[in-house]
């Protein structure tokens, strides 16, 4: 980004293990050196069990852009987290 960020969010994740909100961290870690257009982001662990994305951005459509992308991958990875911890042979729809 050329200009300062005026803009900024943080979404917070409470995990029910720090094992899990590991997991979370590294999982989004490659997603925060892709550029958003117009944002940028930091994953940040917090207390035990706790996952934060610090977004900051041009503007308010490149802040609200940016927070849909990160739910959308949030959600994705604990989607994952739920059909990974399914004994075999188990499928939940």
């Amino acid at each position: 980004m050329t200009t300062a960020p005026a803009w900024t969010g943080t979404i917070t994740c409470r995990c029910p293990t720090p094992e899990m909100a590991d997991r979370l961290a590294r999982s989004l870690g490659p997603e925060v050196v892709r550029e958003v257009p117009r944002a940028r982001a930091q994953i940040e662990r917090g207390p035990a069990g706790e996952v934060r994305v610090r977004i900051a951005a041009r503007d308010t459509g490149a802040l609200r852009a940016a927070v849909q992308t990160y739910l959308g991958w949030l959600r994705l990875a604990e989607a994952t987290e739920i059909v990974a911890s399914l004994p075999d042979g188990d499928d939940e729809d």
